[in-house]
């Protein structure tokens, strides 16, 4: 008799579980792929992403140790220009590492700081747009400081009041 039997329930559920190597990379390979098309897309579409907020501080602490130390400056006259350019350079050099070892150490502290003052400007921004409606005229009847009764008794229909300079 040369009849099989059947494979039993754990053999099964063995069988299952073993998924060949080359199709579980084959799976995070293409999606990789897919990520990495949909980046450069974005990129061109868009152009470079801002980075993290310590990697723009970086950037701008560079950008402007450059443009210090390439500035003459005439107010030194031509015989101290060389000197006063190197005493420059230097103290924007200590400048440069006594900032960098910070940005390093604490990275997440600027993008929190970046976020603060989004809402910040988000608050002042709202403020602003609140008080140019009460000076318009345009939300008078909104404003909790109006709700009282007006002094103004003119028939002049305007939104500014009376005043009796007497």
């Amino acid at each position: 008799m040369s009849e099989e039997l059947p494979p039993s329930d754990a053999a099964r559920e063995k069988a299952a579980d073993e998924v060949p190597a080359g199709d579980a990379d084959a799976w995070a390979t293409a999606c990789a792929e897919d990520l990495q098309a949909e980046k450069a897309r974005r990129r061109a579409e868009h152009g470079t992403p801002p980075g993290s907020a310590a990697e723009e501080l970086k950037k701008l602490v560079d950008a402007v140790a450059e443009k210090l130390s390439g500035v003459q400056s005439p107010l030194f006259g031509a015989v101290a220009g060389p000197a006063a350019q190197q005493v420059v350079r230097q103290v924007v050099q200590q400048a440069k590492d006594a900032v960098e070892p910070v940005i390093e150490r604490n990275p997440d502290v600027f993008d929190h700081l970046a976020a603060a003052g989004n809402e910040l400007l988000a608050a002042y921004r709202s403020a602003v747009q609140a008080q140019e409606r009460r000076w318009t005229g345009r939300d008078d009847q909104d404003d909790p400081r109006d709700q009282g009764e007006r002094r103004d008794d003119g028939d002049d229909g305007g939104p500014g009041e009376r005043i009796d300079l007497d």
